[in-house]
């Protein structure tokens, strides 16, 4: 797939847009007033492979944390806020690598003015989010309802405020829990700008439901070629959205690092307890960076030409089981062996 050419936006150590890869943010859900409760997030965030965190910041005392969590972690740091322009400035001030807020909702031209002078003497870009449920009440009258085409034309009021002040350190997002619409509102503004695109289905649910809404509607833009940087929001531990939002970008190609999992759904003719043994390898292997394909099959007979592609791979019998590479069957060991097999193998690649 072809990648959509953007400005490129330097977020601490992290590039966005341009010919950078696509970067995985994610959310603190601790108080930001309680510095140590949100470090202790972020390092299991930054251990999980996150690029980017972002944290809420809904008033000063929140912004006076920002020093405390910022001389504990190299992760670079984000911080949404709404409104207040005076937290924008303090944020700034305190290190953060990017703030999230929208320059029109912000009021006089005075304070927009401000926060574009103090983040362009700082590096730190902004990223403008509009989503579904936030859209100004004009834009609303104008087209009846939240619609692609009323998120788009919110984002781009917002950014012509920040590029009358000389300010294009921008990224975009154009959320929405609805995800046609979600599809629909970065197709269109990926027209109009070049800015990077952050890409995300807001309030997208819990892990099971979340994950699926999330990967149809970034997995969709990824494959036109649309998005910088992805979050994929869900009801639970942050640390869950990184996995997901690895996974997504591994299944398209996107991102090599750590180990592929490919296995069979199983059917009538597996003979081994597969279900639990492919859940086994996975949380074996969760924090491998090997760039391998492992494949855990049902089938004796048929798994490794089925597996031909992938690097090593165990495939199950009656109470036995196969190791293979690149298809070639190596050896054969009991079911409860087979397991501990493959660990040892995938030591030798």
């Amino acid at each position: 797939m072809k990648r959509r050419q953007t400005k490129e936006v330097k977020v601490g150590s992290v590039n966005i847009g341009g010919n950078a890869g696509i970067s995985i943010q994610s959310m603190t859900n601790t108080d930001t007033r309680n510095p140590e409760a949100t470090l202790e997030q972020i390092w299991r965030l930054e251990e999980a492979g996150c690029d980017l965190v972002r944290m809420a910041v809904p008033d000063m005392d929140a912004a006076y944390s920002i020093s405390k969590i910022r001389g504990r972690t190299k992760i670079p740091l984000v911080a949404d806020i709404h409104f207040d322009y005076r937290i924008a400035l303090e944020c700034i001030d305190r290190g953060v690598d990017k703030i999230r807020i929208n320059p029109g909702n912000i009021g006089e031209d005075r304070r927009v003015r401000e926060v574009s002078r103090a983040a362009k003497e700082k590096g730190v870009p902004i990223r403008i989010g509009v989503n579904s449920g936030s859209i100004e009440k004009e834009l609303l009258d104008k087209y009846g309802s939240p619609t692609p085409e009323a998120m788009v034309e919110s984002a781009i009021r917002h950014v012509r405020l920040l590029e009358e002040h000389d300010f294009t350190d921008i990224i975009i997002s154009l959320k929405a829990s609805n995800v046609p619409m979600m599809i629909e509102a970065y197709r269109l503004i990926s027209q109009k700008v070049d800015y990077p695109l952050h890409l995300g289905v807001t309030e997208a649910g819990t892990i099971w439901s979340g994950t699926i809404k999330s990967s149809i509607g970034i997995g969709t833009l990824l494959m036109d070629g649309i998005g910088d940087t992805i979050r994929v929001s869900l009801t639970g531990d942050p640390v869950e959205e990184v996995k997901v939002g690895i996974q997504i970008l591994k299944s398209l190609g996107l991102r090599k690092n750590g180990i592929e999992l490919i296995s069979c759904p199983t059917c009538g003719r597996c003979q081994i307890d597969l279900i639990n043994i492919a859940n086994t390898v996975e949380q074996k292997l969760q924090n491998s960076n090997k760039n391998i394909k492992v494949a855990v099959m049902g089938c004796a007979v048929n798994g490794p030409g089925e597996a031909r592609e992938a690097d090593i791979g165990i495939a199950g019998g009656n109470g036995v089981g196969l190791i293979f590479k690149k298809g070639e069957i190596i050896k054969k060991v009991p079911e409860d062996k087979l397991v501990d097999a493959l660990m040892e193998e995938l030591e030798t690649i």
